[in-house]
């Protein structure tokens, strides 16, 4: 297998970079981003804490990273249609509209993904802690 040239490794650390950038770009204009954060984080410690199993941690980070893909993209689209459509469209309205939609419906799936793993054994340390 031959090494890959300069350029071709420069190429592909240069998408990092902008696949970063982007990243950026949603934390730092996108208020909801935040919450994601912040709710990521959260949860990320409460299934530490519960000390869940691989399985569970597997089906937590694809979720978590599933409602994050949704914030990209709808942020995504919506710049796209501001370019597209820089002046009110009903049309491109109910593009952001959905874009959004897909979003929420990712965060509400993730809060049931949440409740189901996350649930029982948290009920069940709270009442350990709270009977003893």
């Amino acid at each position: 297998m031959s090494r890959p040239r300069r350029s071709e490794l420069y190429s592909r650390v240069k998408s990092f970079h902008y696949a970063f950038a982007g990243w950026w770009y949603v934390l730092r204009t996108q208020h909801n981003a935040w919450i994601h954060a912040l709710v990521s984080i959260a949860v990320f410690a409460l299934a530490f804490w519960l000390r869940i199993s691989r399985q569970e941690w597997a089906i937590i980070v694809l979720t978590v990273t599933a409602v994050w893909m949704a914030e990209f993209m709808n942020t995504a689209l919506e710049a796209l249609v501001d370019v597209a459509a820089p002046d009110y469209h009903p049309l491109a309205k109910i593009a952001k509209d959905v874009a959004a939609a897909a979003v929420l419906v990712g965060a509400c799936g993730a809060v049931l993904v949440g409740l189901l793993i996350l649930g029982p054994p948290l009920w069940q340390k709270l009442a350990l802690l709270l009977s003893g």
